[in-house]
């Protein structure tokens, strides 16, 4: 099946991934972001979400089957995050009214049952593995605006929904707000580069127990798979590439992939943003010396979500038992999909 599909933050981890995807099953996309970039294949649609008149404007004509919410605008705070967020999913939906839309998925993600950055991973949380039963927490979050705006959209419109719920995401993009993948490989080649051992930055918890993530290339058939299956219809679904493991082997091994030493871990929280707080001109010269195309350590590294992840106090583990049962078996390992990414960053000059 393929049809014209609406990717929203087209150019981000998610929403890149998933263009690729349906472009490489036949459907025709449209790519939105504020500031559209060159993506073979994806007709671009520039609108600002949080303008109502210039995003119903840049829609008018459209007509997509489908439509892939990947986006969102970090604020300082919880109510700014929902203010802001919600406004922009309601723009959208408002704009696309009488569109003939099918189907919409939303991608929000973990932060569901661990609470938003305020309250991450504090306070009474269900119990791990997750579960999509399991509800929302009696917390304010902009996860759960975006979704009342989409449900509240569907039932006025009638179109089918879907919510998916990843881990933390790997993938390329650049200038991206959480990119642990990319903060991970850049911060190897600077331990390479200065000589120093390849420090694991986060909690005893995380270096111990077990937990997933979710390649974007996982989450993108996991969308395509809820928007052409009438059985995933207005469900939310937790979405992981299907293993787990523990950074403790995992460290070892991306390490390794950089030929740099992977430090003991002795027990000590020891956050990227301070360890990297110095990093910028070291990162501008081993791009001026190797010619890679991004110079700007800022829009590479996200280490302050890095660091919320690896410093979580409790194991993070995800159930998929849901979309498992409605026929999605797709499966990615995971320190694949971090050597896959490494692989893809090299080739396109963003490391050396």
């Amino acid at each position: 099946m393929s049809g014209t599909a609406l990717v929203v933050g087209a150019s981000g981890i998610v929403g890149s991934a998933t263009t690729a995807l349906l472009l490489e099953q036949g459907w025709t996309v449209h790519g939105l972001a504020r500031r559209p970039v060159d993506q073979a294949g994806v007709l671009p649609v520039a609108a600002d979400l949080q303008d109502a008149g210039a995003t119903a404007a840049a829609l008018a004509g459209l007509r997509p089957d489908a439509v892939f919410v990947t986006t969102w605008l970090r604020q300082d705070s919880e109510a700014e995050n929902i203010r802001v967020n919600s406004a922009m999913v309601r723009n959208l939906l408002d704009g696309l009214r009488g569109s003939g839309t099918a189907h919409v998925a939303l991608v929000t993600g973990l932060k569901h049952y661990l609470g938003p950055f305020e309250a991450y991973g504090k306070g009474a949380l269900p119990q791990t593995p997750f579960r999509e039963e399991q509800g929302r927490l009696d917390v304010e979050n902009f996860y759960y605006a975006q979704e009342d705006e989409v449900f509240s959209a569907a039932k006025r419109d009638g179109f089918g929904w879907s919510v998916h719920r990843p881990h933390t995401v790997i993938g390329k993009a650049v200038g991206n707000a959480m990119n642990m993948g990319t903060t991970l490989a850049v911060y190897a080649v600077l331990c390479r580069e200065a000589g120093r051992p390849f420090v694991f930055p986060g909690s005893a918890a995380q270096w111990d127990g077990l937990t997933d993530m979710t390649d974007a290339r996982q989450l993108a058939k996991h969308l395509l798979w809820a928007a052409t299956t009438p059985a995933a219809r207005d469900e939310a679904f937790n979405v992981v590439n299907g293993d787990v493991f523990r950074w403790s082997w995992m460290w070892e091994r991306i390490a390794g992939w950089f030929g740099v030493e992977a430090a003991p871990f002795d027990g000590v929280v020891r956050p990227l943003e301070q360890q990297m707080a110095n990093d910028a001109s070291l990162w501008r010269e081993i791009a001026e010396r190797e010619g890679l195309a991004e110079p700007d350590l800022s829009r590479l590294a996200s280490a302050w979500h890095t660091d919320a992840d690896l410093g979580r106090p409790i194991e993070v583990v995800t159930d998929m038992s849901k979309s498992r049962r409605l026929g999605f078996t797709a499966y990615q390992s995971t320190d694949h999909a971090f050597y896959d990414l490494f692989e893809q960053l090299r080739a396109d000059r963003l490391i050396p």
